[in-house]
């Protein structure tokens, strides 16, 4: 139940007092999701008139190197420095957070927090928030290897006292399939395919399946699904309009 400080300040956000917090995206990892992201924060808003919007600069840069590619030791180009150098082009446009739909890039948040001034959202360790705050103790995590690999959700997620609990190796191939040869690719992806990665992690103790990839949050909006996915994609933009104080439209992902 909202409280009567919680409807003043809906009420000033609806009617154009809102504070003019504004919101940068550094984008391009992948294209699709980026747009996605926008139209995520677009739906979700509370919103009467066009003013009654998020400000939002998105930078674009699928220029940026494979960030798996780079911790799996298959590429030596770091994707480190051109993201600090898209956060900087945000920064002199004055946002006051720094939004990343790739979970993936996450890799690197503490590396990325030292050039970067700017608050830059944590998605992963805001999807672990969500899960502990709904009671849930156990997770699947539909990840990149890169993701896999550094433990980036195995971490957060325990953190939070929740159990994160991993494809075998022969699904986590069927993952990245979806993700690259799939979604990246602007392919067709086989759904069944889908559904036998988030099978063996319920199998295996799973109460929520993670969309722990930004890929496979465009799989969730082109099918729907049923519930028991938690889409990372759609953890971000929800905070990021309660972090820029924006009433938000749709309830709790």
């Amino acid at each position: 139940m909202m409280s009567s400080i919680d409807l003043i300040s809906n009420k000033n956000l609806i009617n154009g007092d809102r504070p003019r917090k504004k919101l940068g995206v550094i984008g391009g990892m992948g294209p699709a999701a980026s747009a996605y992201l926008y139209e995520l924060l677009t739906n979700m808003t509370r919103a009467e008139t066009d003013q009654d919007h998020l400000e939002i600069y998105i930078i674009s840069r699928p220029s940026i190197p494979d960030r798996t590619a780079y911790i799996l030791g298959k590429s030596t180009e770091s994707p480190v420095a051109p993201i600090i150098e898209a956060a900087n082009m945000l920064k002199a446009l004055g946002v006051d957070y720094i939004a990343i739909p790739c979970a993936t890039t996450h890799c690197f948040y503490d590396e990325l927090t030292k050039s970067i001034k700017t608050p830059l959202i944590h998605m992963v360790r805001e999807t672990a928030a969500h899960l502990a705050a709904c009671g849930t103790t156990a997770a699947g995590v539909m990840a990149t290897d890169g993701a896999v690999s550094s433990g980036l959700f195995q971490k957060e997620l325990g953190a939070s006292g929740i159990r994160a609990i991993i494809p075998s190796k022969r699904m986590q191939s069927v993952v990245m399939d979806l993700v690259y040869n799939c979604v990246k690719a602007g392919k067709p992806f086989s759904l069944d395919n889908f559904i036998s990665v988030a099978d063996e992690l319920r199998e295996n103790g799973a109460e929520k399946v993670i969309l722990a990839c930004t890929e496979l949050s465009m799989i969730k909006r082109e099918t729907g699904l049923s519930p028991g996915y938690l889409d990372v994609l759609e953890v971000l933009a929800r905070r990021c309009l309660e972090l820029c104080g924006l009433p938000v439209r749709k309830p709790e992902v």
